[in-house]
């Protein structure tokens, strides 16, 4: 294992205290958790959201913190749900009055994590629901999971219910919104190689120089199909074919597109991707109102990539456009 941590226990923290050393003008840690809070959370009136989730999914979950997104993240160890009491922490420290949403992926872990920290918190008082991303439509339950797994489709949600807090809706409005977005969401992977936890020091899964997966998880579960390498535009139409006839999208309809990499594919192939899901749609008539193309959701250094689709109406594709500001992020 070649990582550039000191110790293993300490990667999460070392982190989250790197993060806020060199950004202390935009997010504070909370001492004694996992959690990195807006420098100016919380707001008063406006509706708190939180993102979290296991670590190794870098710049998720922490990176959506800021203007137009989160207001806090909560990481757990890598690849491992946050504790309710972390999760909880972030909950209060973002509590300006008008309630708090958190968001997270369909993992079995974080739903029972998060559900407790909920329950917490309502027992003191304070107002809380919840979002959960099922975007990956692989696979309908998984190692992980019951039901349909989350994975990058989950930037989607925070920047529809980012934007919603931000113009200062009520607490069921920015909810109903998040919750629409998540219902209009669909997302598919793939991965090229394994990667390494560092707690295990060794790759997660073996996988052929010649191979891929189709349908893999963020956290190595297995997908649909292991199968032969093959051309750019097979795979990026296979994975996003896949996406579009889950809805199914028609021609005529908009959608945003994600390209996301897994945290060891370059720019260059995301982009190669990236032209041969915008062919495939034009070809269908799908018009394209935003894309985004880097890392929102990795898997520490695993190579591979996914698609994720947002249908837009007028109303999502309003609140798409509002602008962002967090430590990974920025649209003006």
């Amino acid at each position: 294992m070649k990582k550039l941590i000191n110790r293993v226990e300490d990667v999460v923290t070392e982190t989250l205290e790197g993060i806020e050393r060199l950004h202390p003008e935009r997010v504070r840690k909370l001492p004694d958790f996992y959690v990195l809070v807006r420098r100016d959370a919380p707001v008063a009136g406006k509706v708190g959201l939180i993102a979290g989730g296991g670590s190794g999914h870098e710049p998720a979950f922490w990176g959506c913190v800021g203007p137009g997104m989160m207001d806090a993240g909560v990481q757990g160890d890598v690849f491992t749900s946050p504790t309710p009491d972390h999760i909880l922490a972030a909950l209060k420290a973002v509590d300006g009055g008008a309630g708090v949403i958190q968001i997270y992926n369909n993992y079995t872990g974080d739903i029972l994590n998060f559900d407790m920290a909920q329950e917490m918190a309502r027992a003191e008082g304070m107002k809380v629901d919840t979002i959960v991303v099922n975007d990956d439509v692989a696979v309908e339950n998984s190692t992980y999971t019951v039901g349909r797994r989350g994975i990058a489709g989950n930037f989607f949600v925070q920047k529809i219910a980012g934007a919603a807090a931000a113009r200062l809706m009520p607490f069921e409005r920015v909810l109903a919104l998040g919750k629409k977005a998540a219902e209009n969401l669909r997302s598919m992977g793939m991965a090229l190689t394994s990667c390494t936890v560092p707690a295990k020091g060794a790759p997660t899964f073996s996988i052929g120089e010649d191979e891929m997966e189709i349908g893999m998880g963020l956290h190595g579960e297995p997908g649909i199909e292991r199968t032969k390498l093959r051309p750019a535009n097979e795979v990026a139409e296979l994975l996003v074919s896949k996406a579009a006839a889950d809805f199914p999208l028609k021609g005529g309809e908009t959608v945003a597109v994600l390209i996301n990499g897994l945290g060891a594919t370059p720019l260059m192939e995301l982009y190669i991707v990236g032209r041969a899901v915008a062919d495939y749609l034009k070809a269908h008539g799908i018009k394209i109102h935003r894309s985004y193309v880097g890392e929102f959701a990795t898997s520490m250094e695993m190579a591979g990539c996914s698609v994720s689709l947002l249908r837009l109406d007028d109303e999502l594709a309003s609140l798409l456009d509002y602008p962002a500001d967090t430590l990974t992020f920025k649209q003006v």
